[in-house]
């Protein structure tokens, strides 16, 4: 009750400087009637509200009136189909500007491939002015209102978000919330001397406060950025940096910090980007012994911009890059007084963990076991769903999970980055090691999902029989990314199967981190050549580009067309009897679908009473095939199915 008086209050300055003659301004106050008290309350949790307030009512006006028409109308649009991104024809693509067209102009000459493709919602990795040098992959931001100069401009940016959009595309980029370069406008002032910018970090003249933080806080990469806190000679002090000493930690308790990340949303919503990544979102609130990860206030913090994005820039939705375990995820979509209206998407880590844990074992009881713990979302919201990002793969499994299936954590995360360094028995993936840790000998994983699957490894033996089992398990795995329900991720290249990339090696500013392994260049004549016709003779890597590019060119259309994969719905996730066999449920007034998935080498049956209710004569929608169940049906070596009666 406590939010209305102030909401009233805002609600009457905002009234009072509009012209409400105009249809723009009017909307404008009827989503403020709309999302004014969430965005009140939230701030209400972490701010004095009259101190922050009257500012971001500054910063709502100055951007609502340089919002374009062609954007407002979008807003409009967006507003008549909140559930746009929930829909089965929502297909993601991810990638790096630089690796995948050079630079804007480049891209947008390819847009055309993307529309072939199926594209709908592009996530363009981190193009924000970073820092020259080591900046971590781009995360180190220099600039928020500038693009890396070898990119292209933020005019350049707007328009080609406006040709995205006429093709049917949504444009998705970082926003990097828990940090900034020491390069940034904000810190040289600080060092500077000027206190207004020194509140902005969090900055202690000797080592006790940071000592005392450091006893719960755990390393981020603890190779080559270790501990939380860096000294400055110019700051004459410990500046705090989670991630590297290049990257100082912002003070979101400070509210002028907020109101300068809520400027920054406004302006690139206003440029025309579709879904912001909240890249970090779970650090950026710290509290003395606890990990200062996914306190409370984060939450209040996500919803106040999200009311704050809502009332200005409707279109825009946001994205939290909350890595965490099962039993945390559900708090970025927001729980109790915050369901709904925190985070609209969320990244399903999990899935891809539990998907390859699944391969190496040829066994699917921790998956079922570990995905059976995420609870319902609010139905407004879904899941990014992956088969591999830009990023390493952490083996995220739960010392619990993993006791309650009769497995040792800390011995399966060990045996898992072996087999995918290739270096366990038997395994024909090619990974590589990322980030030992040294207390506990445990590591992460760097690669394609070519180079995971095996794809690589049967290439380089020139073997075709081989080839042939990587490449199915590879489309098996990536059809239960395409089949969990939510937004599918592609990453770039992954169409055509790209190979680990070892030219990293060769550059000093990317040679000691792995996770360039697998953000190789797009290879446009493989493309080409994966999108054509398939002669008799042609080389083993074309076959494979080519067989990888039909069977992902077929998951999309086939998702495309089936409503049952709808996002608001969840996916029941089971075992079959027999061992490897995934059983995904999808139950939606649309229709029953089922989905079968064999993650072992060995044929297997399934009986038509583990199908949840289908029986009689079924459509296999990946094949096309029709057929009657009988008895069951049996599956072969990493084959999927989705079926319906």
């Amino acid at each position: 009750m406590g939010a209305i008086q102030p909401t009233v209050d805002a609600r009457r300055q905002l009234a009072s400087k509009l012209d409400l003659s105009r249809r723009s301004d009017l909307e404008l106050l009827d989503r403020f009637d709309r999302w004014g008290d969430d965005l009140v309350s939230a701030l209400s949790d972490v701010y004095n509200v009259s101190e922050v307030l009257p500012e971001l009512l500054n910063i709502l006006l100055a951007q609502h009136n340089a919002r374009s028409e062609d954007l407002l109308q979008r807003d409009r649009e967006r507003i008549l189909e909140p559930d746009w991104f929930q829909k089965p024809d929502t297909i993601g693509y991810v990638c790096y500007t630089d690796l995948f067209a050079k630079n804007l102009k480049g891209l947008n000459k390819r847009i055309g491939y993307l529309e072939g493709l199926g594209v709908s919602y592009l996530h363009l990795m981190p193009i924000l002015k970073p820092r020259p040098g080591a900046n971590d992959g781009g995360y180190a931001v220099m600039d928020y209102r500038s693009l890396r100069d070898d990119l292209g401009t933020m005019e350049e940016l707007r328009a080609t978000a406006s040709k995205l959009h006429a093709s049917g595309i949504s444009l998705t980029l970082d926003l990097v919330l828990n940090h900034v370069a020491l390069e940034h406008e904000w810190a040289m002032k600080a060092k500077a001397g000027d206190k207004k910018y020194r509140d902005y970090f969090y900055v202690y003249p000797d080592r006790e406060i940071p000592d005392r933080f450091e006893q719960s806080l755990p390393e981020v990469f603890p190779d080559f950025a270790p501990g939380n806190f860096t000294w400055d000679d110019e700051l004459s002090g410990w500046v705090w940096t989670t991630f590297n000493s290049y990257q100082w930690d912002v003070n979101w308790s400070n509210p002028a910090v907020f109101c300068e990340y809520a400027d920054i949303i406004a302006n690139l919503a206003n440029h025309g980007v579709d879904c912001l990544r909240l890249d970090a979102i779970a650090f950026i609130w710290k509290r003395m012994g606890t990990q200062s990860q996914g306190e409370p206030e984060v939450h209040s913090i996500t919803q106040a911009m999200r009311a704050f994005s809502r009332i200005l820039t409707p279109a825009l939705i946001f994205k939290a890059e909350a890595i965490v375990g099962p039993a945390q995820v559900s708090a970025y979509f927001g729980e109790g007084t915050h369901a709904g209206k925190v985070s609209d998407l969320a990244y399903h880590n999990s899935l891809m963990v539990q998907i390859w844990a699944a391969i190496a074992a040829k066994d699917a009881t921790l998956l079922e076991r570990s995905l059976s713990r995420f609870t319902a979302l609010p139905n407004s919201t879904a899941w990014g769903v992956y088969l591999r990002c830009h990023d390493d793969i952490g083996w995220a499994i739960d010392d619990s999970d993993a006791h309650s299936v009769g497995l040792n954590g800390h011995l399966h995360r060990m045996f898992l980055a072996d087999y995918f360094n290739g270096t366990f028995t038997g395994s024909d993936a090619r990974g590589v090691d990322f980030q030992v840790d040294p207390a506990s000998g445990e590591k992460r994983t760097s690669g394609t999902a070519a180079a995971l699957a095996g794809v690589q490894a049967a290439l380089k033996a020139k073997d075709r029989v081989h080839l042939d089992v990587a490449i199915n398990r590879y489309l098996c795995a990536y059809a239960m990314v395409f089949g969990f329900g939510g937004i599918p991720l592609l990453y770039m290249g992954d169409e055509i199967g790209l190979l680990n990339d070892e030219t990293y090696l060769k550059d000093p500013a990317k040679a000691d981190d792995t996770r360039w392994a697998n953000r190789p260049t797009m290879k446009w004549a493989a493309a080409e050549r994966a999108s054509g016709e398939l002669a008799p003779d042609a080389p083993l890597a074309t076959y494979a580009e080519h067989r990888i590019r039909a069977g992902i060119q077929r998951l999309i259309e086939v998702r495309q067309t089936l409503p049952s994969l709808h996002a608001s719905v969840a996916t029941q996730v089971k075992k079959g009897t027999q061992k490897g066999v995934v059983i995904f449920n999808r139950r939606h007034p649309a229709g029953h679908l089922v989905q079968i998935y064999n993650l072992s080498d060995q044929g297997r049956w399934i009986s038509v009473e583990e199908l949840g209710g289908l029986h009689g004569h079924v459509t296999d929608h990946i094949t096309g095939h029709s057929f009657d169940l009988a008895g069951g049906m049996p599956l072969a070596p990493y084959e999927a199915r989705w079926l319906t009666n």
